[in-house]
């Protein structure tokens, strides 16, 4: 008799699930749910505005995902809910919100606070406190900076929870706890509050048998809360691969499924990727490309990698390190320019020829040869996450002339993101860590051929892309496949029920050739814009200081 699980996937902008035979990992269903509040960085739903760098969601709409989502998996696929035998569900991270003692979001109770809502993981507003707790550790645990790459992020857990504090005090004094969005779905689901591994790990520096980061860190940067800092993540945490408690029978009912069947402990969107990809040894990475891009690659002995995100021992799957890094914006700065940089005429010719803009832009760029454009970008749009870990820094594009033309930009901005995955992988291999295979997954992978054989180009390395349209989901899946008991650890499940590969795009020699040269001047404008020179941290002073005058 078939099985089924559901494995369900948190992302920016939409949550999805997906109905997956435990046997072969088909999919047997899928369905989306768009958040109706989107991202709120500009005004909470009230209308009160928020500061620059801010970006929250509201709560609900994560709740909404799995009641308008699974019983639509059920409708769709005649599947009885009588077959689905465990749950997984992974979300984006450090995406975290304030909870009373019952698990309800404070948000609820106080719209107008801007801290009270969640916080997603391109949130920034902390970057100063991720700045001081970074001073700090340099003197009180430089271990502990190390096990992060260099430098505490503002995407990280402590700098969001010392900011509620010191924002709204009185907030942070009636919060019970600080909790990843992951883990509070979950507690709603089974009554039983835990915090995941993946995210503790990689997110709030948690290491098994020592714990969190201990208090001379934060009385060392100031942030000096009544009690304990940790009084506020009361809840214990959950290993990676194992089952973090049961559907109760209240939301068993609303879903149609049955109570009691075991929901699997959370995971970071992109960490859970990687068993969906079929990987399950050391050196292989996993490049998660959509509106940022994650990558992912295990070894066989933790060991310190500077301008990573970090390293966990079993974060990504038993038995192996796992170390992380990533690129703060990819698919976003595509899209930031076709948003704000493409005239009219190009709109309409895409139409003309039946393309989307990003279609026919691809296209048009596609036509130049490396280096033929004159530009050289840095893609720190949303500022660099790695190797550089810092949020303060901007965007650059270089060479533009009266002849260059937007496709040319286009092109540029591409190559930076590629540019900026090289950094990365050659930032690995150079502390000793292997990257031999490059998977690529995501929509823009599936998407845009022109986009992935410049990255091929770029690394020099083949480049293979996997079918999982839904790969997060089916990754979630997997690890529910594990709780219920239908393999005995996630090797084997990857395995059984990986995505296939779809595509390989090879290394072109010639392009190759031409990108290696692209590619040192681009690492002199890293080095120099992101080490030397304090251009672009100034003008950000700058333009908060006259953002608080105008105001």
């Amino acid at each position: 008799m078939a099985s089924y699980v559901i494995g369900i996937d948190y992302g920016t902008l939409s949550g999805r699930s997906v109905l997956v035979d435990t046997a072969n990992g088909h999919v047997a269903a899928s369905a989306a749910f768009d958040y109706p509040h989107g991202v709120l960085d500009r005004s909470l739903p009230d209308g009160t505005p928020l500061p620059a760098d801010y970006a929250l969601q509201y709560p609900q709409d994560y709740l909404d995902v799995i009641y308008r989502t699974i019983p639509r998996l059920l409708e769709t696929s005649g599947i009885s809910g009588d077959d689905i035998v465990g749950i997984g569900l992974d979300a984006t991270a450090c995406t975290v919100l304030p909870l009373d003692k019952q698990g309800q979001p404070l948000c609820f109770r106080y719209p107008s606070e801007p801290q009270s809502y969640i916080k997603m993981w391109k949130h920034h507003g902390a970057q100063a406190l991720a700045n001081r707790l970074t001073r700090a550790a340099e003197s009180v645990c430089p271990e502990l900076l190390m096990s992060m790459g260099g430098s505490i992020s503002a995407e990280s857990f402590f700098p969001k929870l010392w900011e509620v504090w010191e924002q709204a005090p009185w907030l942070y004094e009636e919060m019970y706890e600080y909790m990843e969005v992951a883990d509070w779905i979950i507690q709603h689901m089974t009554g039983s509050a835990h915090r995941n591994g993946c995210a503790a790990g990689y997110k709030a520096q948690y290491v098994p048998g020592v714990g969190y980061p201990g208090p001379a860190l934060f009385e060392k940067a100031g942030f000096r809360p009544k009690g304990c800092i940790t009084d506020k993540m009361p809840s214990p945490v959950v290993p990676v691969g194992e089952t973090a408690g049961y559907l109760t029978e209240a939301v068993a009912e609303k879903l149609g499924l049955k109570a009691g069947i075991p929901v699997a402990s959370g995971l970071v969107d992109a960490h859970v990727c990687v068993p969906a990809a079929g990987i399950a040894q050391e050196g292989h990475m996993l490049m998660i490309i959509g509106t940022s891009a994650c990558h992912m690659v295990m070894g066989k002995e933790a060991k310190a990698v500077p301008g990573i995100c970090g390293f966990v021992d079993g974060g990504i799957m038993p038995g192996f390190a796992g170390f992380e890094a990533g690129q703060s914006s990819v698919g976003d700065l595509y899209a930031w320019f076709v948003s704000n940089c493409v005239p009219a005429s190009y709109f309409d010719a895409a139409k003309a020829h039946d393309m989307s803009i990003h279609s026919y832009l691809s296209l048009l760029a596609s036509r130049k040869e490396p280096g033929e454009t004159g530009l050289l970008a840095l893609d720190w749009l949303n500022g660099n996450r790695s190797t550089l870990c810092n949020y303060d820094l901007s965007a650059l594009v270089l060479g533009m002339t009266m002849q260059t033309k937007c496709e040319d930009v286009y092109r540029a901005l591409i190559e930076s993101t590629a540019f900026g995955c090289r950094a990365i992988v050659d930032n690995f291999k150079n502390h000793g860590v292997r990257v031999d295979r490059f998977t690529a997954s995501g929509g823009i992978s599936l998407k845009n051929p022109f986009v992935m054989q410049l990255y091929s180009d770029v690394l020099n390395m083949p480049v293979e892309v996997i079918r999982a349209e839904v790969g997060p989901a089916l990754g979630s899946a997997i690890f529910a496949a594990v709780a219920a008991g239908a393999y005995d650890n996630v090797q084997a499940a990857a395995q059984a029920m990986k995505s296939e590969t779809v595509a390989i795009y090879m290394p072109r020699p010639d392009n190759a050739h031409l990108y290696e040269a692209l590619y040192r001047e681009y690492m002199l404008l890293y080095e120099y814009f992101g080490k030397t020179e304090q251009i672009m941290q100034r003008l950000r002073s700058i333009r908060k200081s006259e953002g608080k005058r105008s105001s």
